[in-house]
């Protein structure tokens, strides 16, 4: 008998790949994957669709995002989101899931590495808000595919600052090019920086040539 938990991929992309590849590992069934052909404002997301998935995983578009999570809810399937860039709509889907009794656990960024590196962003500020020899910038470099600039980790890394009494200008820019896997950079003086230099193009890999980019779905 199959123990393993089925799981819906909302989203095909990148990410939707890779955990497609990692579900088995963990115990888990890919059962079921959408694409963005065929599901706009989440359409395809029924309770009918998705009976028998215990969780849904969503990394589509800030476009996207809002409806799924609120299709979702309704739908009575519990949620795991890593898209960024939707949070002006986070009300209205946090009042869906609460309505329907369902779970979602969302963030801009998922990677261990990222939530360290937002702790030490907030000790910095904490240290450095009142020495006005260190001046504070956020600025990020991602592969061009990224669609949202800057990212949902930068905008929450400044939160972070300005949380911990930062009140001081923070410039924010981002650059997206080529296949970059990922740099952030916060502090300076002339001479010293602190920066996070995250990603593993290894762990990205890209999927096979015969594979096809997404699938409507699939049972």
């Amino acid at each position: 008998m199959d123990d393993r938990k089925k799981l819906a991929l909302v989203g095909y992309g990148k990410m939707g790949w890779l955990v497609e590849q990692l579900a088995p590992q963990h115990g888990f069934e890919v059962a079921l994957r959408l694409s963005s052909t065929g599901n706009s404002h989440g359409r395809a997301i029924t309770r009918d669709a998705f009976g028998g998935i215990a969780v849904a995983i969503e990394f589509t578009t800030p476009e996207a995002a809002p409806d799924n999570l609120k299709r979702l809810a309704e739908a009575g399937v519990q949620a795991v989101s890593g898209t960024t860039g939707w949070y002006d709509k986070l009300e209205p889907v946090t009042e869906a899931v609460q309505k329907a009794g369902t779970g979602l656990v969302w963030s801009p960024n998922f990677s261990v590495g990222v939530a360290v590196f937002r702790r030490l962003v907030t000790e910095a500020a904490q240290l450095l808000k009142n020495e006005d020899s260190y001046g504070a910038w956020a600025w990020e470099i991602h592969h061009d595919s990224k669609k949202d600039a800057p990212s949902g980790t930068l905008l929450r890394l400044v939160e972070a600052m300005k949380g911990q009494g930062y009140n001081r200008l923070i410039d924010v820019s981002a650059s997206r090019a080529g296949r970059h896997p990922g740099t952030h950079d916060q502090f300076g003086q002339p001479r010293r920086v602190v920066r996070d230099r995250a990603g593993d193009p290894g762990r990205h890999r890209r999927r096979p040539a015969d594979q096809p980019r997404a699938a409507e779905q699939s049972p």
